[in-house]
């Protein structure tokens, strides 16, 4: 049910919840035990590995939100190339987070190809 059907209620939510601006838990199934406590292992799985590959990449991404993270590092805008049965990421030439990008990618054992 939604607010504006239930006129004598008031919602379980508010806007001003940590809640509500985490889009993870935004979306628990209601009633659903087993259901929410996979979607909150995974929610949790997902947030640690955000904060980790941060970590990993640069002191301003140790620091910054889980939402930052996912703009600057993990929503590459980078074309996957495949010469030599390799694969190589083509990263924009002016690309704001191309070095703490490459920090991440060789802290995780990988090397860099572009």
């Amino acid at each position: 049910m939604t607010p504006s059907r239930c006129t004598g209620l008031t919602p379980r939510w508010n806007r001003s919840s940590p809640t509500w601006r985490t889009p993870a838990l935004g979306h628990l199934p209601p009633g659903k035990f087993t259901a929410n406590a996979a979607w909150l292992t995974l929610a949790a799985t997902a947030y640690n590995l955000t904060r980790a590959a941060g970590h990993l990449a640069s002191a301003f991404h140790a620091k910054a939100r889980t939402g930052t993270i996912r703009r600057h590092l993990i929503a590459v805008p980078a074309r996957i190339a495949r010469p030599g049965r390799q694969a190589a990421l083509h990263l924009p030439q002016r690309w704001r987070w191309a070095d703490d990008f490459a920090d991440l990618w060789t802290a995780t054992g990988q090397r860099m190809q572009t």
